[in-house]
C-alpha cells in the first residue's frame, strides 16, 4: 500500500498514525514533493469510484487563491488532472492506495472497512 501525504497536515498525521497502530505495512510519498502524475491521478480516480472534485483539496490556500471553486465546474476533466498534477497542495490528503482501492481523506470507519480492520 502506498500513503500519499504531507507531513505538516494533522490529518495525515492522524491517518498514519492510525496506520501503524493496526499494524498495516505500507510505503510513505511526501505529496509536495512527490507530485501524483496525470496518469496516476486518472488510475486513483477510477479506482475509488468518487467524482473528480473529491480530489481537490477544498480547504486549502491554493485552491482558495485560484478560485477553483468558481472554476472546477466549467472545467474538463483533462484540465481538472492536469491542475491537479501540477501542485501536491491542490489534491486531498491523505490518499491510501491499494491494489483494488483508493482511499480520500481520513475518515476512520471507511479505512477500518476497506482494510478489514
Amino acid at each position: 500500500m502506498l500513503l500519499v501525504y504531507y507531513p505538516k497536515c494533522t490529518t495525515c498525521q492522524k491517518a498514519k498514525k492510525w496506520l501503524e497502530e493496526k499494524g498495516v505495512t505500507f510505503e510513505e510519498r511526501h505529496i509536495k514533493e512527490n507530485n501524483p502524475s496525470i496518469d496516476e491521478l486518472k488510475n486513483w480516480h477510477k479506482k475509488s469510484g468518487l467524482p473528480l472534485k473529491k480530489f481537490f483539496n477544498t480547504s486549502g490556500l491554493l485552491y482558495k487563491e485560484l478560485k477553483l471553486k468558481d472554476k472546477l465546474p466549467t472545467m474538463s476533466e483533462e484540465e481538472q488532472y492536469a491542475l491537479l498534477a501540477s501542485d501536491g497542495m491542490l489534491v486531498k490528503r491523505p490518499i491510501l492506495i491499494g491494489d483494488d482501492f483508493v482511499l480520500v481523506g481520513f475518515k476512520e470507519a471507511d479505512w477500518k472497512a476497506v482494510l478489514g480492520i
